[in-house]
């Protein structure tokens, strides 16, 4: 709760290893907030929240030696640093010696395709580039758990690819993200899962599949005709050719023409087509 608003409730999901959840929802849903909870950097004033069995009220070091947070702004970084120092300075703040934060920040912007711009300073980095450095930092410790906030946000069709890319790379290493984002076209083919939030309440959690057939429209208006057989004849042969995939009736006050398809659960509209 922040004051008397309560930005989450009754809120429950869990996220595999080596799976993509994406927690999808407009502004002011709460998966910023949810975010900062499992990152450490906001108390729930209720509930319990757990990484690998860690809970992150009471164990907070722990939490942090195993996630990786990708946030959502582009200010993050020291501007007047380069890429290289950057990662080096994050990487001795997770406790790393100077060898080992050397190497991992170098592995990490070649595995991001940073490779030749190490010296180059934040402040000439494309918006692409720094989402792309951002989640090089998030990989400096090879961590179990990615927390990845509006990552394609401002990010052109290219550079977003880029990045869902690197993402699932992580997963398919063994790494289990939990993906938010506003946009329902990003997760399909992407995302393993799904929870949709809205005002701080879980509405859906499924797969993306279930979930689209559910956000998609149910009912459709088509206009069918063969030129020979009568409409109440064709509309015997469509009913019979649907089964129980959808219900079909004539459309009122039409040419005979027209019908209207209703879809049944689980049914998309091309299986019925």
């Amino acid at each position: 709760m922040f004051g008397a608003t309560v930005a989450l409730s009754d809120v429950s999901l869990s996220v595999p290893r080596a799976a993509i959840h994406a927690l999808l929802g407009p502004n002011g849903a709460g998966k910023t907030t949810l975010l900062r909870i499992l990152a450490g950097l906001t108390r729930p004033s209720a509930g319990v929240a757990t990484v690998l069995g860690r809970d992150v009220v009471h164990q907070p070091a722990d939490v942090r030696r195993l996630i990786g947070v990708v946030p959502s702004g582009d200010r993050t970084f020291y501007q007047r640093l380069s890429g290289l120092e950057n990662l080096l300075f994050f990487a001795r703040l997770y406790g790393l010696d100077a060898r080992s934060a050397a190497r991992r920040a170098r592995d990490a912007m070649a595995a991001v395709g940073l490779a030749g711009r190490e010296n180059l300073i934040i402040g000439k980095y494309s918006q692409g580039m720094q989402k792309r450095l951002a989640i090089a930092r998030a990989l400096l410790i090879d961590p179990a758990v990615l927390l990845v906030d509006e990552a394609t946000h401002n990010l052109d069709p290219e550079g977003a690819r880029q990045v869902r890319e690197l993402i699932r790379a992580a997963a398919d290493r063994g790494t289990g993200v939990l993906w938010a984002t506003q946009r329902v076209e990003e997760i399909r083919g992407f995302a393993d899962g799904v929870t949709l939030l809205n005002k701080g309440a879980v509405r859906f959690t499924g797969t993306p599949a279930q979930f689209v057939v559910r956000a998609s429209p149910r009912t459709f208006l088509l206009r069918i005709s063969d030129g020979v057989l009568p409409p109440a004849d064709l509309l015997l042969r469509l009913e019979s050719a649907l089964g129980d995939r959808a219900l079909l009736s004539a459309d009122r006050g039409s040419d005979g023409e027209h019908f209207v398809l209703t879809l049944n659960d689980g049914v998309t509209l091309g299986e019925a087509i």
